[in-house]
């Protein structure tokens, strides 16, 4: 069984049978409402990494930036308010007190938010992915 991501988004459109539950997104559509809520509050490098037949953990992964502590910390907690406002989902939050890199698990996709700095230290994007994909992720980086 497939949902479409304007399935997700229109449930009124099909009918009371399909109604706003925690969970109910697939995790295509849960990626695109991540995505959105980032692009709205700014965040940079945004990459999205497919963890299926990678990881048990999760679809998706996403990894961005914010300028600062004050923005890696609004960016995140943005991000968790409008998930549970708008699609009912519970994240858990970890980090966004230090500002530096915070963790959110939405449970199908997981979101880190750096500062630029710690995410170059840290460099995750080279874990997950392969070294050709890693390279296209950030061309002229060294």
């Amino acid at each position: 069984m497939s949902i479409h991501a304007d399935a997700a988004t229109h449930p009124a459109a099909h009918g009371a049978a399909m109604t706003a539950q925690p969970g109910a997104e697939s995790s295509e559509a849960l990626l695109k409402r991540i995505l959105s809520s980032l692009d709205d509050d700014k965040a940079e490098d945004v990459v999205q990494i497919n963890l299926r037949g990678k990881s048990e953990m999760a679809d998706y992964m996403v990894i961005c930036s914010g300028r600062s502590t004050r923005q890696v910390a609004s960016i995140s907690q943005n991000l968790v308010d409008r998930l549970k406002q708008e699609a009912g989902r519970q994240s858990k939050i970890e980090g966004k007190d230090s500002g530096d890199w915070v963790l959110i698990d939405v449970g199908d996709v997981i979101v880190h938010v750096f500062r630029p700095e710690v995410r170059e230290f840290y460099q995750l994007e080279k874990m997950w992915q392969p070294a050709t994909a890693a390279a296209e992720i950030r061309p002229g980086a060294n």
